[in-house]
């Protein structure tokens, strides 16, 4: 990996730590699109790799505002369990979904994000 490369991995992480830090997720939404435009990987290349570096980044989130007092973990566990099997199973749709429709799916979900915090 060139130097440049190296700088373009850091800022595109960098990124989606600063999203996942100020906004408590959303760094997928960033780190996908520049894994695909910056660091040249294919779609389903940056999809994975972006759930790959989220992870840590959600559960550092996750613990600095339990440490702050603003997470009632056994509030959250239905909602993790909830999540789990719908990862699960996202997972092994994943693979069956053509790209175009991957990339129109993760528009939608952004421009719905977006319209519902303007609103």
């Amino acid at each position: 990996m060139t130097r440049g490369q190296k700088i373009k991995c850091a800022v595109t992480g960098a990124a989606a730590g600063l999203a996942n830090g100020f906004f408590g997720a959303g760094g997928g939404m960033l780190l996908t699109p520049l894994l695909r435009r910056w660091v040249g990987l294919e779609q389903r290349e940056a999809l994975a790799t972006s759930l790959a570096v989220i992870f840590p980044l959600c559960v550092v989130s996750a613990a600095v505002d339990y440490c702050r007092g603003a997470l009632d973990p056994a509030g959250a566990l239905p909602y993790l369990l909830g999540g789990l099997a719908g990862g699960f199973l996202g997972g092994r749709i994943f693979t069956k979904i053509p790209v175009k429709w991957l990339h129109r799916l993760m528009g939608a979900v952004i421009l719905y994000g977006g319209i519902r915090n303007l609103l």
